[in-house]
């Protein structure tokens, strides 16, 4: 059932988001650097997908952020911690107002098409952090579809640390049904309008 309304869902989007994509992707080339930007991630049953997003932040931000974390040890114990920055230099212009509004998340319709991702699910996170995600007590999140927007997307957000996120995801498959996922896309545009992302 899950599966089936993923896409049926995406299809009937499609016509209403391609249009939206693509004036999103002129205006985050304007600084000369690509409109997508393509990342590693990790999926169900560990398996390794290319996720899409909106580029928000400069061209190399990988290697800007390793130089950042060498010179300043709170940006890097920040970084350790959330694996995020609150006040992130890398990010561009257009770039804060697609994270605050999650617009970046819109190619991500393509995964779910594709079927590495559900339009509900917990967030897929960095190669580099199964690690630190499976210390944690995360297991459950490799039996689902990483998802565009979640439980962890609605509730915890930014005021939640990286480990955090993995009691989210364990209540997520606990209670996992389509009239919740149905509540959690409901909420998601809540959160839209609300611009709370980072």
């Amino acid at each position: 059932m899950k599966r089936c309304f993923d896409i049926v869902f995406a299809l009937l989007m499609l016509p209403v988001l391609l249009p939206i994509i693509g004036v999103l992707w002129m205006l985050a080339r304007r600084d000369g650097g690509p409109g997508f930007f393509v990342q590693p991630r990790i999926g169900r049953h560990g398996k390794v997908f290319n996720c899409w997003k909106m580029r928000t932040m400069v061209v190399d931000a990988e290697a800007a952020l390793r130089k950042m974390c060498e010179e300043d040890p709170v940006k890097a114990h920040e970084w350790h911690v959330n694996q995020k920055l609150i006040d992130d230099p890398r990010i561009t212009r257009i770039g804060k107002f697609l994270r605050a509004t999650s617009l970046d998340e819109l190619p991500q319709i393509f995964n779910v098409l594709t079927g590495d991702m559900s339009f509900v699910g917990p967030r897929p996170f960095l190669i580099d952090q199964e690690e630190l995600y499976r210390d944690a007590g995360g297991k459950w999140y490799f039996n689902m579809r990483p998802g565009i927007t979640g439980l962890w997307q609605v509730e915890g957000r930014n005021a939640t640390s990286f480990v955090e996120r993995v009691g989210y995801d364990n209540r997520y498959f606990r209670g996992l049904s389509l009239s919740r996922d149905m509540g959690l896309l409901v909420r998601t545009v809540s959160v839209v309008f609300k611009r709370t992302g980072k």
